[in-house]
């Protein structure tokens, strides 16, 4: 049964799957496990960037093609739901589902037109393109601002279910943890938390489809592919369109849980560079990767500034430490974290613990 939810893609390693099932339980019971707003804001956020970063490897790790529109796509997810409910007086399900459904038109247009007028180019000219309209649709957000908020950005309501002030129990629900007031916020979560496993099983489906298997050619040796009788282009533009949609789905999620819609939100350069770095940590062209990268990532994103407060302090008398550990300097650690995991995990946490278990087999036959 769980074989063939997961496509027949088993994790092939007993400790990547001893990570997976306890990630995935950790996220699952996170609102019990770890209460708290920001605890539940860090569990929602690495909820959205499994989404966003799985719909990227899609077209990165299993297609071949870099894209730099992939925060675009995001952007206009987001955009649409926000444009949606900002417009109406009363915040309902139907100007919700009117927004994810213009958003999704929009990117699948978008992606067709940037696929079928640049895949034709190398690989480095399509980055090019694709960053550049990237610029651009930033650009628009950002200057017309009686539609999207300018840079001010869009504030709106959700429907009542989704509103932190729906309240499923006057009385806070206590647990071994703390307490945990069932309201709209928690049953937003578990919304985001349902989409994004749909989202990342329908993505692992695709990979291990006829098609995947094409598109896996395609990454290998596009001319090969082509003069066994593949349409390189229609494959190529097919699985831009998915994961343009894909990651307009998570943009949605996005905008449905901060209730807020700015260009810095999901547009901003620096989302894509989280993405690429996820990919890489997690495992490219694996899509485990992207659950393994978006908890590492987030997770030192979030409170790596609060671990280097706790270890200045206990460094405090010890020459140069302390100045090496203020929480100012988060983004220096940062980026030595991912010199470290690139370092010992070339081929991305996934990849490692799958070539140990592969290693282990040998061994166990000799």
């Amino acid at each position: 049964m769980i074989s063939r939810l997961l496509s027949n893609d088993l994790p092939r390693s007993r400790w990547l799957t001893a990570l997976l099932v306890i990630l995935f339980l950790g996220l699952l019971l996170a609102p019990f496990l770890f209460p708290g707003v920001k605890a539940l804001n860090v569990a929602a956020k690495v909820l959205i960037f499994v989404a966003l970063v799985a719909s990227f490897d899609l077209l990165l790790g299993y297609t071949g093609i870099v894209s730099f529109a992939h925060t675009m796509f995001f952007g206009i997810g987001a955009y649409g739901v926000a444009i949606s409910l900002n417009s109406v007086e009363q915040a309902s399900w139907g100007a919700l589902a009117l927004g994810v459904f213009c958003a999704l038109l929009i990117s699948l247009l978008l992606s067709l037109l940037i696929g079928l007028f640049s895949l034709r180019v190398k690989a480095i000219f399509f980055a090019m393109i694709t960053l550049a309209v990237a610029s651009a649709f930033l650009t628009l957000a950002s200057q017309l601002s009686d539609f999207t908020g300018g840079e001010d950005g869009l504030s709106f309501r959700v429907p009542e279910l989704l509103s932190p002030a729906f309240m499923l129990r006057e009385e806070p629900l206590a647990t071994p943890f703390g307490e945990v007031d069932l309201n709209g916020r928690l049953i937003t979560y578990y919304l985001i938390f349902v989409a994004v496993t749909s989202i990342f099983l329908i993505i692992l489906r695709i990979v291990n489809s006829p098609f995947g298997r094409v598109l896996q050619a395609i990454r290998e040796n596009d001319f090969r592919a082509e003069a066994l009788g593949y349409r390189t282009v229609v494959y190529r533009t097919l699985s831009n369109v998915l994961s343009a949609s894909f990651a307009t789905l998570a943009g949605c999620l996005l905008a449905i849980w901060l209730r807020y819609q700015g260009p810095d939100t999901s547009l901003s350069f620096e989302i894509m560079l989280d993405i690429l770095l996820i990919v890489v940590i997690g495992g490219m062209g694996t899509l485990y990767g992207a659950l393994i990268g978006s908890v590492i990532f987030v997770l030192a994103q979030s409170y790596l500034q609060d671990l280097l407060r706790l270890a200045g302090q206990a460094t405090e008398g010890i020459p140069f430490l302390p100045a090496l550990l203020t929480p100012d300097r988060w983004l220096l650690w940062l980026g030595v974290l991912f010199v470290l995991s690139v370092y010992y995990f070339p081929t991305g946490v996934v990849g490692r613990l799958r070539e140990r278990a592969v290693l282990g087999r040998i061994k166990g036959l000799q």
